[in-house]
């Protein structure tokens, strides 16, 4: 408990300075406006004009309030040329290094620099009418809190460049670990956010999240199964047994893996329907991962009628041995077997076992097919035929009617 307090304090700190910096950031901008403009008003209101301009609208002289109104609109018709301005420095700036990073930076910063130019022009409208109260600056302080944090949620999609970037160049992290940490990221930034605004609004951050260690258990029985996913999703992202992309079978779900969540793992069937399954039975349950395969099998039985003889069959099984170890789209390291194995009811059982040097299902069904093509002009060579389902039936003897019709 001691420990969940400290953390608490620690962060409510942290909160804290990021809450006042941020507000004092804001006054310091828009003091220095207000001070430049509200002199020429204040001469406005001694000219000839001043005793109209002097006029008041609920407690508010007419001319701050039209300053403020003209004020609010200029700076929201110029928003987008003035974040332009900051942009282009920044990016300037960017320029001078060779990573591309800070270039990915600068381009998702431009929506949270828009909404600044939106509060400062907000701010300046409350400071001409003089509208200094406790909800203005709860206002403008909590949006100030949520614009500095969508500034660091910017961060995020160059954060995940790079560990994407990374990935491609260390085995040990996947592009779906990348995209995982990114999201835990997000997450953390947002619970920031929360955090400070809770803050902001007077709420005891400190208590608050020392009180989590209290609830804690209930909390987990409460939700032990989006538990359990996350954790599950963890163990995949360490393990790599899985990644977007690869032909799976889990659970009895077999397609493609579209996409791994926190919670739950998308797979797309080969009936092009989408299948959620959630990642604690991912994780706890045998995975059949078949692109991770570099070779497929081929596995049959050539069936020969009976009429074929020893030799013929000694010289078809020699043919075909010769076949698969020369053949250009057959695994040469793997296990390659032609047995004359068996006597059915209708037929004569040559075992084929091979494995072609491609996992590629299209490839596969290319050398499977010139495979059996050759086979079969194998057995046509050597004078033998493939039997089909046949049954013979042998009379001893005829009725006397057939005799005797």
């Amino acid at each position: 408990m001691a420990t969940a307090a400290t953390e608490a304090n620690a962060s409510s700190t942290v909160i804290q300075e990021v809450t006042q910096a941020s507000q004092e950031l804001l006054k310091s901008v828009d003091q220095s406006v207000f001070e430049q403009i509200q002199p020429y008003i204040n001469k406005l209101y001694s000219s000839h004009y001043g005793r109209y301009l002097a006029d008041t609208i609920f407690g508010i002289p007419l001319g701050n309030l039209i300053a403020a109104i003209l004020v609010f609109v200029l700076i929201l018709m110029l928003r987008r040329y003035l974040t332009r301005l900051v942009t282009n420095f920044l990016q300037r700036l960017a320029r001078k290094s060779e990573t591309q990073l800070d270039d990915m930076i600068v381009r998702e910063l431009r929506s949270p620099i828009n909404f600044l130019f939106v509060i400062i022009a907000l701010d300046l409208f409350f400071q001409f009418i003089f509208l200094d109260n406790r909800f203005t600056r709860l206002l403008l302080s909590s949006l100030l809190i949520f614009d500095v944090y969508w500034m660091f949620y910017a961060f995020t999609p160059a954060i995940q460049h790079f560990l994407i970037n990374y990935s491609h160049r260390n085995e040990h992290i996947s592009y779906e670990l990348s995209r995982f940490i990114t999201r835990i990221i997000r997450m953390l930034v947002i619970v920031l956010a929360l955090i400070s605004l809770l803050y902001n609004f007077g709420i005891n951050v400190t208590a608050f999240v020392a009180s989590l260690g209290l609830v804690g258990m209930a909390f987990a029985l409460a939700a032990k199964d989006t538990a359990a996913n996350l954790f599950g999703s963890i163990a995949l992202m360490l393990d790599q047994s899985i990644r977007i992309g690869e032909w799976i079978k889990v659970n009895g779900v077999e397609g493609i893996v579209e996409d791994i969540g926190m919670r739950t793992t998308k797979i797309r069937t080969f009936e092009k329907s989408i299948v959620v399954v959630p990642n604690s039975i991912v994780a706890n349950t045998n995975i059949e991962n078949y692109s991770r395969r570099k070779v497929r099998r081929i596995k049959m039985v050539l069936g020969l009628t009976y009429d074929t003889t020893p030799e013929q069959m000694q010289k078809i099984l020699e043919a075909l041995r010769r076949l698969l170890a020369t053949h250009p789209g057959i695994a040469q390291d793997q296990t390659t077997l032609v047995r004359f194995d068996r006597f059915e009811d209708s037929y004569l059982g040559i075992f084929i076992y091979t494995f072609t040097n491609t996992a590629d299902w299209d490839q596969y069904l290319a050398i499977r097919e010139d495979v059996q093509l050759k086979m079969m002009e194998i057995v046509q060579e050597h004078g033998a035929q493939f039997a089909f389902p046949s049954q013979s039936i042998y009379v001893e003897k005829l009725p006397d009617s057939l005799h005797n019709p």
